[in-house]
């Protein structure tokens, strides 16, 4: 969808039987079906956190302008912006983004499975015996049994007397790692992260912008 294929060429012979090429004007119902496709993946990276944008290596202006507005509510001054996103984008091949978007994409829902099945384990080992951890052993022979069974007892004494899960955490991150998961799945426990300072300071059980000056920006005309 670069500038330079704004124009489809035809071409015909002249008098001489030489070929003459000339520019015909693109349809405008297909210019605005590939503004509405461009306008879509704006708002579809505008939805992307930092680290996610910056790995798409978008050029300067579109990456500033994908970044400033991901911080916007949605108003007007939002759809301007996105607009001028999807001026930047008609001047572009958009062909290695979609392929980044669609890597991340894949690669997310992959984490996402692997962290069900850690919450899966995370919850038979809190509400089962030795047999489950038996299980979970037979499965997982890297782990650290004595580790486990520290953890599970500490999960036990938090719920008895109703203190914060500490170490239910603990033990979800302890079979991330064992997993091998991590890095960009990491928001599963981000809501756990809220507190922790007080989590750490209590050692009971431890047994081990609005749009901001609206700036003038190109976009494209719907018309």
């Amino acid at each position: 969808m670069s500038e330079e294929n704004e124009y489809d060429y035809e071409y015909e012979y002249n008098d001489k039987g030489e070929i003459v090429y000339y520019a015909v004007r693109p349809n405008k119902t297909q210019i605005k079906k590939d503004m509405a496709v461009l306008f879509a993946l704006s708002e579809e990276m505008s939805e992307l956190s930092l680290a996610q944008v910056k790995y798409l290596e978008l050029p300067d202006v579109i990456h500033k302008a994908v970044v400033e507005v991901s911080g916007m509510p949605h108003k007007s001054a939002r759809k301007r912006l996105l607009k001028f996103i999807t001026g930047q984008l008609h001047k572009i091949d958009i062909e290695p983004i979609l392929e980044k978007l669609a890597r991340m994409k894949n690669k997310s829902a992959h984490a996402v499975r692997e962290h069900h099945i850690v919450e899966r384990w995370r919850d038979r080992l809190i509400a089962g015996d030795n047999d489950v951890l038996t299980e979970f052993l037979n499965e997982q022979p890297d782990a650290d049994r004595q580790q486990l069974r520290q953890l599970l007892r500490n999960i036990k004494k938090e719920a008895e007397f109703s203190k914060p899960p500490k170490s239910a955490r603990l033990l979800y991150r302890y079979l991330k790692a064992l997993f091998n998961i991590e890095g960009e799945a990491d928001y599963f426990d981000d809501a756990d992260s809220e507190g922790e300072q007080e989590l750490e300071d209590d050692q009971a059980f431890e047994d081990d912008e609005e749009f901001e000056g609206e700036q003038s920006y190109e976009y494209y005309d719907e018309d």
